[in-house]
């Protein structure tokens, strides 16, 4: 049901208010407390007074926002105007938390609600015992979200009439905007949230034509496994993606699906992305305390074996011969694991295994490959995303699975031969074997991430492939997506400011090499609080919200906000093309390695790929008497970006 209750002026003037609360209390899914009940009748009685003079209106009790897990009390449809109203029964006050609910609830309309693309959508927050409405001014933003009115129930009605007498629609299809297509995109922790609590992914995120690739990758990821079990053999399956377009939230669908370990079907989520793992962690600790009353401590043991570092379970395998609980382990980021140099040397030096000679991805699935039975490896690969030095891409599994496991079924998306995943000519040989098998369904084409920008990704390739032409070509697809740019790093803020409403998360990114942002007062060597930055309120300074800290590609990688500050510095410069730098000691020092170059310039592809609804690069103006910032250092960059086609503010 989208609402409990709808009805026209005609039914709802005539309806009784027995009538009403029955057919809420017949789809309230809870028990009906008396003050639940209560509630609803004076917020029945308000809206009886407020309406009754508005000729043709449509009424929704307890809308539902399903990306959010929560019903709007009311939405009233007046023309073709959308009026979203939050009773706060019994409060005197107009609480910023409540207005940031609303606002929220009237987002999610515009943002997801195919119908109300086009509307004007107007928030309305009225706590039943305030005494005046604050000054009532429609201020519609670019979208036609307006800010959140502060209304009295005695003004309720003067407010509706004066507003819809804008917004005449005699013929609007209220039925078709009922049922047109909900098609939300929700962040990872949103999506990790729902899932945990074992809610259905098409309860959470977009079921339109472009998006169905998801459930088509998730549906050939269980045949694979369903197989492997039902005729006891060992797969991977290879899933790549654009930046943005689901890969995590295919991988922990994957693993919530098979949370039952008496199924001997038990999944297990793996990263080597620290900060993801302690963000998920905390998130879905502090979502479980609040829905099952249980102590933090108790839901973090249990989030924990859902949630791993792929290290630590790397560890727990390594010197042993342990049998592996999980018969499917799914590894996201999976070109990030380690080359053999990389993980020998590790090994040997921190944990004292001498004879450790394997990368990571022999040792992982040689850990699997202990199975008697069977087992699956579902791997999550990110094109152009190895941000580190030691980072194996994709060649290193694919020699693995050559040398080692050639009884292993390997499953691989058909763009896997794509430029970004970087494969060597063996590894190119290796995908034409009989061992391996191609499928367009394990590839995710669509940027779920942005849903106003399912071309970014593309965008942000050709601007770090200096190609201006095809940015500029690129850039016009985006006119719902805003690009801006300055070099006043306080007008980024305020704009980032403005932009973000209701809850909407911003923050601040830089490359782990901006070091000489620092003059500017942004420090990146001092790490953040990765759970506290992406989780907390407004209030508290070490979240994003309060610009201060600036977040690397190392934090924010597999993460995102709402909308991004994007800081450049001079590690990756424009001038004759792009140039790569790494500030040591007192200066910058040229970066010749080709796998140095690549790193440079895929941690600015993580950074300027992180936004959801739009960002803001700032490029300071240097300072001629710093050698290590001249302004020539930045001027070709800014005037690069100007020419792809950001808006200088």
């Amino acid at each position: 049901m989208r609402a409990y209750y709808s009805a026209g002026k005609a039914d709802f003037d005539s309806h009784s208010n027995a009538h009403i609360l029955g057919e809420l209390t017949t789809w309230h899914s809870f028990a009906t407390e008396q003050t639940q009940t209560g509630a609803w009748l004076q917020q029945i009685a308000i809206l009886r007074v407020a309406l009754k003079d508005i000729p043709a209106f449509t009424l929704f009790l307890e809308f539902a926002i399903p990306r959010m897990g929560k019903r709007a009390d009311a939405v009233v449809l007046i023309g073709d105007c959308v009026f979203v109203i939050e009773f706060k029964v019994g409060s005197e006050t107009f609480d910023r938390h409540a207005l940031e609910q609303v606002e929220d609830y009237a987002l999610d309309l515009k943002n997801f609600h195919h119908g109300s693309h086009d509307l004007s959508i107007v928030p309305l927050l009225v706590p039943t015992r305030a005494d005046a409405s604050l000054a009532v001014q429609m201020d519609l933003a670019l979208d036609l979200v307006s800010r959140p009115l502060c209304v009295t129930s005695h003004d309720l009605g003067d407010v509706l009439r004066l507003i819809s007498l804008s917004h005449h629609a005699p013929g609007f299809d209220v039925s078709g905007w009922v049922n047109s297509g909900y098609r939300p995109t929700p962040t990872i922790v949103e999506a990790a949230r729902a899932l945990y609590s074992r809610h259905d992914v098409k309860e959470i995120a977009r079921s339109d034509a472009d998006a169905l690739n998801l459930g088509r990758t998730q549906d050939a990821i269980s045949a694979v496994i369903e197989q492997s079990r039902a005729q006891r053999l060992k797969s991977v399956c290879f899933i790549t993606g654009v930046p943005g377009a689901g890969k995590t939230l295919a991988g922990l669908t994957v693993a919530t699906r098979r949370q039952d370990g008496d199924a001997g079907e038990h999944a297990t989520y793996l990263t080597g992305n620290g900060p993801l793992v302690e963000v998920l962690r905390e998130a879905l600790a502090r979502d479980s305390c609040e829905r099952t009353g249980v102590k933090k401590a108790t839901a973090a043991r249990n989030v924990a074996a859902f949630v791993q570092n792929i290290h630590n379970f790397r560890d727990d395998y390594a010197g042993n011969d342990n049998v592996p609980s999980d018969h499917v382990v799914v590894f996201d980021e999976a070109q990030r694991a380690w080359t053999r140099a990389q993980a020998s040397k590790f090994m040997q030096a921190k944990r004292n295994i001498a004879d450790f000679d394997m990368s990571e991805p022999e040792f992982l699935l040689s850990v699997m490959d202990r199975h008697d039975d069977w087992c699956t490896v579902v791997c999550l690969i990110g094109g152009g995303q190895e941000i580190n030095t030691g980072e194996a891409g994709l060649s290193e599994w694919m020699a693995a699975i050559r040398d080692r496991f050639p009884h292993w079924q390997v499953h691989v998306s058909d763009q896997i031969v794509h430029p970004d995943y970087d494969l060597n000519r063996d590894a190119r040989a290796f995908l034409a074997s009989d061992q391996v098998r191609l499928s367009p369904d394990l590839h995710l084409g669509v940027s779920m991430r942005s849903y106003r920008a399912e071309t970014l990704s593309d965008f942000i390739s050709h601007v770090l492939n200096d190609d201006v032409d095809a940015a500029r070509t690129a850039i016009t697809r985006l006119d719902k997506y805003p690009l801006r740019l300055t070099r006043d790093l306080g007008a980024a803020r305020d704009w980032l400011r403005a932009a973000g409403r209701g809850s909407e998360r911003y923050g601040l990114v830089a490359s782990s090499g901006a070091h000489r942002l620092r003059p500017e007062g942004l420090h990146i060597k001092a790490a953040i609080d990765p759970a506290n930055w992406f989780l907390n309120g407004r209030n508290d300074v070490r979240s994003s919200f309060a610009l201060e800290e600036a977040a690397s590609e190392f934090d924010i990688q597999g993460l995102e906000l709402d909308w991004t500050g994007v800081c450049w510095d001079a590690d990756l410069r424009y001038g004759d093309g792009w140039q790569t730098w790494n500030f040591k000691g007192t200066g910058w020092q040229s970066i010749n390695d080709r796998f140095r170059k690549l790193y440079m310039k895929n941690a600015y592809r993580v950074i300027l790929t992180r936004a959801r609804q739009g960002m803001v690069v700032f490029v300071p103006k240097g300072d001629a008497s710093d050698a290590t910032r001249p302004p020539h250092f930045y001027d070709g960059t800014y005037a690069y970006l100007r020419d792809c086609g950001f808006e200088t503010l």
